[in-house]
């Protein structure tokens, strides 16, 4: 089993075959309309500053400069997509994700139930808070004896990059592009930290899902989670978006690349045309400020489209009718 870990803390697998399939060429955006919009919000699109250059950021991952960027209207789901939405689409599908067919996917260590260290077949180099768990998926996202009967309202995890693409087109829609994902999660404040603003708890109030304490020792769950939390549990942003930060990263359709952006259109831009890994956004309950403060709206970081965890989840969006 190779591992590795990624920018952050969403370590990543390594199959030959995954890889080398996913370094095909990209095409073009297609619009896609045919989606319900029930639990969608539309938003109005136009122009805005797109990434960051604070003290707080990480100029390798590829977060600045501050650009103005364009976007065209475009709808997008309200929530993360939940168990019960994902519940919805294996029940129509009969779809296998590729934690299933693979059998393991990455838990974080301290989620796992007492007893359980024998179900994890490795763990992962510089992160060892990170466990391989056989029969990991999103049905037992801490393994086989665990369930999400209380969880219907969570993310659904331990989904990849590719298992995310294929709910998407089932549904209507598609993944978003890191623009459209970061203008969505600003709610219209230009250049605020966060969806809120630039304070992280304004008036000692918690508004999303990340670690309190120290990383990875000890989480005081100050906000009142240890682990994932229901994709309403915090207010939404100005735009009625919930969760755009923390408690799960989400998938972005775009390959992932520190420069490119750099050159790239400022018109609906995307990603490179190839590459071996998706841009993932948000943060998520595993971030604490020591460690990884990416759950701040400009942050970025990477996974290969076949990798799942207990902390990866996303979220749609769907082109206006014109």
């Amino acid at each position: 089993m190779n591992t590795r870990v990624s920018p952050c803390c969403v370590p990543s697998k390594q199959h030959a075959e995954v890889l080398k399939a996913s370094q095909q060429t990209a095409t073009d955006r297609i619009r896609i309309t045919s989606g319900s919009t029930e639990d969608m919000v539309l938003l109005p699109g136009g122009r805005f500053l797109m990434g960051s250059e604070s003290a707080d950021s990480f100029p390798d991952d590829g977060e600045g400069p501050v650009r103005p960027v364009t976007v065209d209207a475009f709808w997008m789901d309200r929530f993360v997509v939940r168990n019960r939405d994902f519940a919805a689409f294996v029940e129509a599908t009969q779809y296998v994700t590729e934690a299933e067919r693979i059998g393991w996917s990455f838990v974080f260590a301290g989620d796992l139930p007492a007893g359980s260290e024998g179900h994890a077949p490795a763990q992962v180099h510089g992160a060892e808070w990170w466990k391989a768990v056989e029969g990991a998926t999103w049905t037992h996202p801490e393994g086989p004896t665990s369930n999400i009967d209380a969880r219907t309202d969570h993310p659904a995890v331990h989904v990849s990059w590719n298992d995310a693409a294929v709910f998407a087109a089932w549904a209507g829609k598609r993944l978003p592009t890191e623009a459209e994902w970061e203008f969505a999660a600003r709610g219209g404040l230009e250049q605020a930290a966060y969806p809120w603003g630039d304070t992280l708890t304004p008036d000692g109030k918690h508004l999303c899902n990340i670690w309190q304490g120290v990383f990875p020792a000890s989480n005081t769950a100050e906000d009142g989670f240890t682990a994932t939390c229901p994709a309403d549990a915090f207010p939404p942003n100005g735009y009625g978006l919930y969760g755009m930060t923390g408690n799960t990263w989400e998938w972005i359709a775009d390959w992932s690349h520190s420069t490119w952006h750099q050159h790239a259109t400022r018109h609906n831009p995307m990603g490179p045309p190839e590459g071996v890994a998706r841009v993932l956004k948000g943060g998520s309950y595993l971030c604490h400020r020591s460690y990884c403060n990416r759950y701040r709206v400009a942050a970025r970081s990477s996974n290969t489209p076949d990798s799942a965890t207990t902390n990866i989840s996303f979220r749609c969006v769907r082109d206006t009718d014109r």
